[in-house]
């Protein structure tokens, strides 16, 4: 199996801000991981980068937020969004 694109998209959010989502199925998992998906979770506001979940290779599943690094848990696709959005909406409104 090759690596499959689940989801690329770059969702505008206003003049200022956007949100991209960039998620692939891979045939094994990134060292790091324990799951076969590679993902891109990003929020920019006025050019800067101000939250980003991924699961760079050797570092696992992290998200940086508030100007740290932290480790997540990965429960699935599914949650690792509602977590995203539910970090997005707090750093927006």
């Amino acid at each position: 199996m090759k690596a499959v694109l689940i989801q690329k998209s770059r969702i505008v959010l206003s003049e200022r801000s956007f949100y991209e989502i960039v998620m692939w199925q891979l045939p094994e998992p990134v060292p790091g991981s324990a799951h076969p998906y590679k993902y891109r979770l990003a929020l920019v506001v006025e050019g800067t980068c101000v939250l980003r979940y991924d699961n760079e290779r050797g570092k696992g599943d992290h998200r940086y937020i508030e100007g740290r690094e932290e480790q997540i848990e990965f429960t699935g696709l599914r949650d690792l969004l509602r977590a995203f959005k539910a970090d997005m909406e707090r750093i927006i409104s």
